[in-house]
């Protein structure tokens, strides 16, 4: 059950509510201050429930009943907005997060982070963790990586996006990136998400390459139940019977997802396709279902790319690619005022 008490957390009588409620066996999760506050309340007893519906403290009840509550719009109208400045991403900003899948080496990733700097790129995406199907695939240069995401924070100015295996990983990186990223394969990692919670960093969460977007928006909804309200949702491609592309690109998550929830939303046609040729009309494609941004992986010589060569792109179509969908997006945005 979800509850919004009168009160701050600070509040004597609140707070010996609250008490009340976990001496009786409840578990309480605090998810968001603002008018009152809002607690998660789980493993509710016959006495704890009666005291729930008597007390006058409680100003607001909701039973989700399977359904995600703080993600939707039932509970803000308002888009969320995550970053600040130039690194805004979402509520009609539009940001493209893009680097190679996996960093490699000093020499290929800050020979991509000074192009995308000069492309007025905010964000530069890598892998240090990569989970791979086959045991025999590069995994990635793990803590060795580390200082090569200090050099380019530090002299290139690019926000960090990388993604968390698990939660040793996630240890490993966290002090060195900016936004956290939970790849598909994770999408039902539930520790990891609640981990997550606890994280003061944007969360950019990915599709399961099987969930519905009930499920997905419900993977978001641990990560905001447990104390981080800063989740950005990424559409990458679900596996379908179709077998032309390395998954199939679900560009109707994005106008469906919009509707539903307050958070941003950014599409993967990378991953979404894993053909470098077919990223770029994704790409675009993306733009006019009014994404609030993409993740493209970018190499600069995406023939040898250890990981994904077969859909990363170089760094002159990616050129392209940003001309291209700035224009798009700048031509929704006069649609829209």
């Amino acid at each position: 059950m979800i509850i919004r008490l009168d009160g701050g957390i600070e509040n004597k009588s609140t707070a010996d509510f609250l008490a009340a409620l976990e001496a009786g066996g409840a578990t309480l999760n605090m998810v968001q201050s603002g008018p009152g506050v809002w607690v998660v309340v789980s493993n509710l007893t016959g006495d704890t429930r009666a005291a729930l519906e008597q007390s006058k403290l409680v100003l607001e009840r909701h039973d989700p009943e399977g359904e995600a509550f703080f993600v939707s719009r039932r509970f803000q109208a308002a888009d969320t907005l995550i970053g600040a400045g130039t690194d805004q991403i979402g509520a009609g900003r539009f940001q493209i997060i893009a680097g190679p899948c996996a960093v490699e080496s000093a020499e290929q990733s800050l020979k991509t982070a000074t192009f995308l700097q000069g492309e007025g790129i905010r964000y530069f995406r890598g892998g240090l963790c990569k989970p791979r199907t086959s045991p025999y695939s590069f995994q990635g240069l793990g803590r060795a990586g580390l200082a090569i995401f200090q050099t380019i924070r530090e002299r290139f100015r690019l926000r960090i996006v990388s993604e968390a295996l698990d939660e040793s990983c996630l240890e490993m990186i966290l002090p060195h990136v900016d936004v956290v990223q939970v790849g598909s394969r994770n999408r039902q990692n539930f520790s990891l998400l609640k981990r997550l919670g606890a994280v003061d960093k944007p969360i950019l969460l990915k599709r399961g390459m099987a969930a519905t977007l009930d499920e997905f928006l419900m993977a978001a909804e641990y990560v905001v139940v447990h104390g981080n309200p800063r989740v950005i949702l990424c559409e990458r491609g679900i596996r379908t019977i179709s077998n032309h592309t390395r998954n199939t690109l679900d560009l109707s998550a994005v106008p469906y997802l919009k509707k539903v929830t307050h958070l941003p939303v950014i599409v993967d046609p990378s991953h979404g396709t894993g053909l470098r040729d077919l990223v770029r009309p994704m790409a675009r494609a993306a733009a006019a279902a009014g994404a609030d941004g993409i993740m493209v992986e970018v190499h600069p010589e995406p023939g040898r790319a250890l990981s994904d060569s077969m859909q990363s792109i170089s760094h002159a179509e990616f050129h392209r690619l940003a001309d291209e969908v700035t224009q798009i997006f700048r031509l929704l945005d006069s649609f829209r005022n």
